[in-house]
């Protein structure tokens, strides 16, 4: 990905999240990505683009942010994560799942639905490696959007219940 590129999904991925996928405008999209309306359609040459160019970028920073450099140890894996999702949700997301916005935005887009398919079972995958609970992939992603879904009802009591949860998970794993 060139540099340019990088900088409008960045901007583009800032400007769904805060104003949703309907609310902004076109001049909205090209003043948050930081480039003429021409460079923005040679990257993205449509809305569909510019939303898919948006997930892609959250995709890469949502898998760093929450797997990168996790403890080796399993228990401790997985307690890093959530505390690392409960973060993401303070900071970038306290609405909710962009994946599932841009599907609620457009049900029958059939490839944003393979957008939060692909980012939801590489989350899934990526959990249970680290974790030493593969298998249990469905139980983790369960977990986790659990948390993220009651994220903006409950807050720090929602990471309490997940971190009671995946006591849970962790020792049905080992019995």
């Amino acid at each position: 990905m060139t540099d340019t590129m990088t900088r409008i999904a960045s901007g583009l991925e800032r400007a769904f999240a805060s104003g949703g996928f309907a609310a902004p405008s076109v001049e909205d999209l090209r003043d948050a990505a930081g480039v003429s309306l021409r460079t923005l359609y040679k990257y993205t040459p449509s809305r569909v683009e510019m939303v898919r160019a948006a997930l892609e970028n959250r995709h890469r920073r949502y898998l760093a942010r929450v797997f990168d450099d996790l403890p080796p140890a399993p228990e401790a894996a997985l307690d890093e994560i959530l505390t690392r999702i409960g973060g993401w949700m303070e900071t970038e997301a306290s609405h909710g799942c962009l994946f599932h916005a841009a599907v609620a935005a457009d049900p029958g887009n059939a490839d944003l639905r393979a957008l939060l398919e692909r980012h939801k079972t590489e989350v899934a995958a990526r959990a249970a490696a680290a974790t030493g609970l593969a298998g249990r992939e469905t139980h983790l992603l369960l977990l986790f959007e659990g948390l993220t879904q009651t994220w903006p009802l409950r807050g720090a009591a929602a990471m309490a219940a997940a971190g009671a949860l995946a006591k849970t998970l962790t020792a049905d794993a080992s019995a």
